[in-house]
C-alpha cells in the first residue's frame, strides 16, 4: 500500500528531492518549517504507517516500510532523492540505505537515530519495553500515555510548556495504530546497522543536538560522521531550525 505524502516545496526541477521521514507520533507537518528554509530543493514529506493520513496503512517491519517508501517514490516519479529522517524516521532511513532499493538514493541525513543494539539480550529487553508502551497506547487515553512518554530521559530538555504543546499536538493520534507501528519498528527488531552504515556507497551524516549526549555517543561508538546542532536537544530541528538547516545545506552541497 502507498503511503500518504505532502509536497512541501516544488523547488528547482533539476535537483534531487528531499524526502522527509518524521518520528514516532509525528506526521508530514513536522518538517514544514525546515522545508520552507530549503526552497530550492523539491521536498516530499511522508506520513509513516499508522500516522497522519497513513493511519490505516499496516506495517509488519522494516522490510515492509522500506518497500512502501520505494513504491511511494516510484508513484511520484521521484528518481533521485535524499532521505532526511528524525528519530524513528532516522532509523527507517538508515535501514533503507542499508537494505532497501537504492536506485536514485543520493545519501541520508539522520537526526537522533539509533543505529541499533549489538546484542540479542539488549534487543529482547527493548522489545519488552516497547510492548509495554504499546499496551498502554492501545488501552489508555493517548494524552495520558504521552504525559509519561515525554518524561523519558531522551526528552529531558523539554520545558513544561513545550511538553504540554507536544502532548496537545499529538493526542489526536490513533493509540492502536501507534502501538502497532511501535512494535513493528521497535529498536529490538532492528538489526545493528553500524557495520553497514560505515560502508555505505552513498554519503551519510548524523546530526545531534548539543544537549543530546546519548545519541552523540551512539553515533561516535558506531563510527558515523557526526555534526552537532547547538542549543538543541534530541529534537534539534524543532529547537534550532536555523542551525539544523545550515548543517543540512552544508551536507547537500558538500556530502563528502
Amino acid at each position: 500500500m502507498m503511503l500518504a505524502t505532502r509536497v512541501l516545496q516544488r523547488g528547482e526541477a533539476d535537483r534531487p528531492w528531499l524526502v522527509w521521514l518524521h518520528g514516532l507520533l509525528g506526521n508530514n507537518n513536522e518538517w514544514r518549517v525546515i522545508a520552507a528554509r530549503c526552497p530550492e530543493w523539491p521536498s516530499l514529506a511522508i506520513d509513516l504507517p499508522g500516522h497522519g493520513d497513513s493511519v490505516a496503512v499496516a506495517c509488519r517491519g522494516f522490510d515492509d516500510i522500506s518497500a512502501q517508501i520505494s513504491a511511494t517514490l516510484q508513484l511520484h516519479d521521484i528518481e533521485r532523492y535524499w532521505l532526511v529522517g528524525y528519530s524513528l524516521g532516522g532509523r527507517i532511513a538508515m535501514y533503507h540505505a542499508c537494505h532497501g532499493r537504492l536506485q536514485g538514493l543520493q545519501g541520508a541525513i539522520i537526526e537522533g537515530g539509533n543505529p541499533g543494539l549489538d546484542s540479542e539480550a539488549l534487543r529482547g529487553r527493548r522489545r519488552e519495553q516497547d510492548a509495554a508502551w504499546a499496551e498502554r497506547f492501545r488501552h489508555q487515553p493517548v494524552a495520558e500515555v504521552l504525559a509519561d512518554w515525554y518524561r523519558q530521559p531522551v526528552f529531558t530538555e523539554l520545558s513544561q510548556v513545550h511538553r504540554q504543546a507536544l502532548i496537545a499536538a499529538r493526542s489526536g493520534n490513533s493509540g492502536a495504530a501507534v502501538a502497532d507501528m511501535l512494535e513493528a519498528t521497535s529498536l529490538g527488531r532492528q538489526p545493528c546497522l553500524a557495520p553497514q552504515l560505515r560502508q555505505l556507497a552513498v554519503p551519510l551524516r548524523v546530526l545531534c543536538g548539543e544537549n543530546d549526549p546519548k545519541f552523540q555517543r551512539l553515533a561516535r561508538d558506531a563510527g558515523l560522521p557526526l555534526r552537532i546542532v547547538p542549543q538543541a536537544g534530541h529534537n534539534a530541528h524543532l529547537a534550532n531550525p536555523q542551525a539544523f538547516v545550515a548543517e543540512l545545506q552544508d551536507f547537500l552541497v558538500n556530502p563528502g
